[in-house]
């Protein structure tokens, strides 16, 4: 029997008992559905994140304000513990440095924003002139902070499109208008392009003011030597190559300017772009490697089921083995027989895996902002590769377990 007829008695086979190959070939398709999902979700993870980044650009490095021992984890809540902290002054020496191109001191807290009966709850960025130019920040309307408005620690705020669409009616215009944060007045001047949302976080939903009005009028966020405290400081660094001899820079003066002796740990991190893409892509490492997990599973529940549906159509069809091998077949034939079926109904299950896997694909990109999925050729093929090893690997039994039949034994069962 050449394979074309071992295909054609297989699918036979399989459309006369519809249900049955349909629930045998489920795993496959939901271990199939699996990988494309996770590959193609963690290809586009990877391109979501690079993006976000590379709107930054490539020469920023960022110092956060840390509890010795704990790192970034800690954040900047955990800064006043028994750490000094960054301060204003801090930022100012780190201009200082050769290679630096600009610096950004900034605060940032949870606040409720308020205007005539509306309110909302939101994140405070609190810092310079200059996180705009960083951060690429544009105003569609009105104005950002000035230099004069840090001088005069003055209360004017510019605000996220989704702070503006959560507090003000439609008939509003929001300009000039008189808003409280934690119940102080502030002048709304400006209101920021849109940016959408990344990593499950609105970049709209937040509020600017100057650093200063932050440090002195909201807060009161002093160091314990009376320096205004800041929670981070952003650096700009004149030269991508340089990025790694400016960080080391900036860990020395702070250290020197925040009296940190030669065994004693820093009470700040200084972190690099590419250190941030490295946690996130430890994140999407794990989540990949949960989905394959799932995704093994899956495969190994669907192998086992072909191998039990073979046992059973050896078993329905013994007579019909002993007939074939009556009239001339070899153990071969039959073994390669049963291996074409297993490894048909795997592939058959993985091709409405890929579909599935292709339209779960499409249907996360859809659901989350910003994420553009990708399923490739490779995917695909890889996919199919799987799926045929898979029928191939649990049909050996059951196929062998076929031409092993002595055919008398197989013509006389009922």
């Amino acid at each position: 029997m050449n394979v074309l007829e071992s295909v054609r008695v297989a699918l036979t086979s399989l459309f006369s008992n519809k249900l049955r190959a349909a629930l045998t070939m489920l795993g496959i398709i939901i271990g199939v559905a699996a990988v494309i999902v996770l590959v193609s979700i963690g290809r586009g993870l990877q391109k979501l994140i690079n993006d976000e980044f590379s709107a930054f650009g490539t020469n920023l490095l960022f110092v956060f304000s840390v509890e010795p021992g704990e790192g970034l984890a800690g954040g900047p809540e955990s800064s006043t513990r028994g750490a000094l902290g960054l301060s204003n002054a801090d930022a100012e020496a780190l201009l200082e440095i050769p290679g630096v191109d600009g610096v950004a001191p900034a605060l940032q807290r949870g606040v409720v924003v308020i205007y005539s009966g509306y309110d909302t709850e939101t994140i405070l960025m609190a810092s310079t002139p200059e996180m705009a130019t960083m951060r690429d920040w544009d105003v569609i309307v009105g104005r950002y902070i000035t230099d004069e408005d840090l001088a005069a620690e003055s209360r004017v705020v510019v605000l996220g499109q989704t702070v503006v669409d959560d507090i003000f009616p439609p008939e509003v215009f929001p300009l000039d208008q008189t808003i409280r944060i934690n119940d102080v007045a502030f002048r709304v001047v400006g209101i920021l392009e849109e940016k959408g949302g990344a990593f499950g976080q609105d970049n709209d939903d937040m509020v600017l003011i100057p650093l200063t009005t932050a440090q002195v009028r909201m807060f009161e966020a002093r160091r314990r030597d009376g320096e205004p405290e800041a929670d981070i400081i952003q650096v700009l660094v004149t030269d991508e190559e340089r990025t790694d001899a400016v960080a080391n820079q900036i860990a020395e003066v702070l250290r020197e300017r925040h009296k940190i002796r030669f065994r004693d740990e820093d009470d700040f991190q200084v972190v690099t772009q590419d250190e941030f893409l490295a946690a996130f892509e430890q994140v999407t490492g794990a989540l990949t490697l949960f989905l394959g997990v799932v995704a093994g599973i899956s495969l190994l529940v669907g192998g086992i089921g072909i191998m039990n549906i073979m046992l059973v159509s050896v078993t329905e069809r013994t007579r019909e083995i002993g007939l074939r091998k009556a009239v001339g077949a070899k153990r071969r034939d039959i073994l390669v027989q049963f291996l074409i079926e297993s490894t048909t109904l795997a592939v058959l299950g993985g091709l409405l895996g890929i579909g599935l896997g292709a339209a779960g694909s499409a249907a996360a990109s859809t659901l989350v902002d910003g994420l553009t999925t990708d399923v490739r050729v490779d995917s695909v093929l890889m996919a199919t590769i799987i799926s045929a090893m898979v029928g191939i690997f649990f049909g050996i039994y059951p196929a062998y377990r076929a031409a092993r039949l002595n055919p008398i034994d197989a013509l006389r069962y009922e």
